[in-house]
């Protein structure tokens, strides 16, 4: 990692922990000089000074000295591909991409972006499921349990409107993956609408 990077990376924890300069030298006991050196690319921390800054500011030094935005097309693949957990239990589409992108989002290229897109969508359309079949059920039924590959006899057989819903719900989800999958093994951008945006 060459020095502006270091410098970028500790300038960038030092904000997401909500530290002033002064206030990272206060916690970490090094000199407000000493920080600025440091976060100007001046000055490569080694040794204490380095154990010190990474104490206060809560990581190891194998996290800043290692850390890279790598490109990684297979781990943003993965990332798409989990969303099909949506077919084993709706939540599971929101809460394996989730954890995906909170592991990964500072280490690998596009991953922010791509986690915020995928997540955002997950949870519209999850919502929308749901409210589909509230609706249906009259509002007698949550759709808490509702499980696609448990229900899916019943949805192959069902051309009733919601039954008509439902299957398209699940193919729009499942072609848009499928469509995310293959931009992700070209190295470009994804594209998850319609969706709210809830991570910005």
């Amino acid at each position: 990692m060459n020095n502006q990077n270091l410098a970028n990376k500790i300038k960038d924890l030092r904000t997401r922990k909500g530290f002033s300069q002064e206030q990272l030298s206060e916690e970490s006991r090094l000199s407000l000089r000493t920080i600025q050196r440091i976060e100007k690319g001046e000055s490569i921390p080694r040794g204490d000074t380095l154990i010190k800054l990474t104490q206060a500011l809560g990581v190891t030094p194998d996290d800043v000295l290692e850390w890279t935005e790598a490109e990684d097309k297979g781990y943003l693949t993965l990332m798409n591909l989990s969303a099909l957990s949506v077919f084993i239990q709706p939540f599971l589409g929101i809460i394996i991409p989730t954890v995906m992108w909170i592991l990964k989002r500072e280490k690998i290229k596009w991953v922010e972006g791509t986690g915020k897109k995928l997540i955002s969508f997950q949870i519209t359309w999850t919502l929308t499921l749901f409210i589909v079949v509230i609706i249906a059920s009259g509002g007698s039924y949550v759709p808490l349990n509702f499980k696609a590959l448990s229900s899916l006899p019943v949805l192959l057989v069902d051309f009733s409107l919601v039954g008509i819903v439902l299957k398209i719900l699940y193919l729009y989800n499942l072609v848009l993956i499928i469509i995310n999958v293959r931009k992700s093994q070209k190295g470009k951008r994804n594209k998850y609408v319609p969706r709210i945006p809830f991570l910005k």
